[in-house]
């Protein structure tokens, strides 16, 4: 089982953004910060520059090191994008063909793995499987068709555990036609590890000596879901070897760092708004933690989730909107309230969650600012099982299926390692899903692990969630392709083999996936032109 590491702070330089479309300052966060100065006064380190959006049809996003200045006073060394956290935003239109040039100037290879949008096999972006990893120094061209609008995101699927880690990441943003939004903003969620004085393991190629070097093996360490993204550390939940380094138990407080488009507490961009604005909040969970928000001071419907439109959707207050790994939730409201209003994370770990909040700011108001109330765990969590109306769907339960296949999903330990298992097996070794095109396929999860959630993330597919804890689904038909099963908990869903290819179906707490918990669904009738170069050190998961 490979090393994971776990953001730990490199060398740094900077990188510049190619675009053959169009290209413009993003203004879906607020602050501009490319007029920030890019160097530090006192040690004439590189930082970051502001996301972008781009527009047009053709560019290119260069893979590159650099510092990310969460807030004041504290500076991550981390992996870019085109020299931002997130990577530049792609906004492209339904019915264009979308070219990316993805050119690499880091040390390491990398990929990128469109999440959630409907490509080509061939343009998945999986080392070995789909494509050799982009070497240092070489580019590789993803080119697919915009064909379902949508709010998705990408990110390196080599070696992803730590790459995405590291801030390899940005937003998808497929435009309908139809959408008529005053302001559109895209909020990217994510957490990190400021820790920079222990060292946890050996130097690693992707370390500079100049920095600490955090390394653990990812099958020892059990990554599962925290109660509201924190578990209080102790003896009895982390023993920790330094020449073995076995780490057991259920622990993620070394992200202590929790960011919004790279950006923590005071120096997260605020929202700008005006009176009877009708504003979209597209809600990325970039990270390993759950984050459960809370939209302050307006009434809002929730429209989409991973990027697929919910059926007459009602108008709701004062719920929390729990965004799993990998998830997309997409929110609507008006603005009929003036004033600052926070839309912020609840839940128990007060000094992290106290930084992941945005402000909606109503320009020209002086109303009253809002407070927070993030430690209030009694709001109610949002359920999509009966939210919005029920219309015509794809599958329902009492039809006949071509194949049933259950994913018993669990923690284990395994020769002395801790792992992730789907049906008592870990990948590669895992029972692969075989199909035909055209075949309806029900996929039942059941999670075994005691403490640990597991959101399911399957490539090339979007899936139908028919029933929870054996209650069907009774609003509107959900579409998603990430799935969070919670401890005990288990889930029906349905998809059509309608996209030939061998694609992955894993757990999006990255961690997991590292440690065995991904198979594949494998078409009979795909034949792939891709050989793997045995030269080239391509890791999947």
């Amino acid at each position: 089982m490979k090393t994971a590491i776990l953001k730990t702070l490199v060398a740094a330089s900077s990188i510049a953004i190619i675009a053959t479309g169009c290209y413009r300052v993003n203004n879906m966060g607020g602050m501009d910060h490319s007029k920030m100065n890019t160097t530090s006064d006192s040690n004439s380190v590189k930082l970051t520059s502001a996301m972008s959006v781009v527009d047009g049809k053709e560019f290119t996003i260069t893979a590159q090191e650099s510092n990310l200045l969460v807030s004041k006073g504290k500076t991550l060394s981390v992996w870019t994008f085109n020299n931002s956290v997130p990577g530049p935003q792609i906004r492209v239109k339904v019915g264009d063909t979308v070219k990316i040039n993805l050119k690499n100037e880091m040390k390491q290879p990398v990929s990128i793995h469109w999440h959630g949008y409907p490509v080509p096999n061939n343009m998945d972006g999986i080392p070995g499987m789909t494509q050799d990893a982009v070497e240092p120094g070489k580019t590789f061209t993803y080119e697919f068709k915009a064909t379902t609008p949508g709010t998705y995101w990408y990110h390196s699927h080599q070696d992803s555990v730590n790459q995405v880690d590291k801030g390899l990441y940005g937003s998808l943003i497929v435009e309908d036609p139809k959408d008529d939004f005053d302001k559109d903003y895209t909020l990217m969620l994510d957490e990190w590890m400021s820790s920079g004085d222990m060292n946890m393991g050996g130097k690693t190629e992707e370390s500079a000596s100049t920095h600490m070097d955090m390394t653990h093996d990812s099958s020892d360490m059990d990554m599962g879901n925290m109660d509201h993204g924190e578990m209080d550390m102790s003896d009895s939940d982390m023993n920790m070897d330094h020449s073995s380094m076995n780490m057991s138990g259920h622990d993620m407080s070394m992200y202590d760092i929790y960011t919004i488009n790279g950006k923590s507490g005071n120096s997260i961009d605020p929202l700008l708004v005006k009176k009877g604005d009708k504003v979209r909040i597209r809600l990325i969970n970039a990270g390993f933690i759950t984050h459960q928000m809370h939209l302050h001071g307006h009434d809002f419907k929730v429209i989409a989730t991973d990027g697929q439109p919910v059926n007459d959707s009602a108008v709701i207050q004062n719920q929390l909107l729990s965004i799993a790994p990998g998830e997309r939730y997409d929110i609507e409201f008006t603005t009929d309230n003036p004033g600052s209003w926070l839309l912020e994370e609840h839940g128990k770990a007060s000094s992290k969650i106290q930084n992941m909040k945005a402000v909606i700011q109503y320009e020209g108001s002086d109303a009253k600012t809002d407070k927070s109330n993030a430690s209030d765990t009694t709001l109610p969590l949002f359920d999509l099982k009966q939210y919005g109306k029920m219309s015509k769907a794809k599958f329902s339960l009492s039809q006949k299926f071509d194949q049933e296949v259950t994913l018993n999903l669990n923690t284990e330990m395994k020769n002395g390692e801790m792992v992730y298992t789907i049906n008592g097996k870990v990948f590669p070794d895992t029972d692969k899903i075989n199909v035909k095109k055209g075949d309806k396929v029900k996929v039942t999860f059941v999670n075994k692990s005691n403490s640990d959630d597991h959101p399911m993330h399957l490539h090339g597919h979007f899936f139908q969630v028919l029933s929870k804890n054996g209650q069907p689904y009774q609003g509107s038909p959900i579409m998603k392709d990430t799935l969070n099963v919670k401890p005990g908990e288990t889930y029906e869903v349905a998809f059509e083999a309608d996209s030939p290819g061998d694609w992955m179906f894993h757990c999006h707490d990255l961690h997991h996936a590292a440690a065995g918990m991904v198979t594949d669904v494998m078409y009979s009738d795909y034949q792939s032109s891709y050989t793997p170069d045995p030269n080239v050190k391509n890791i999947p998961e």
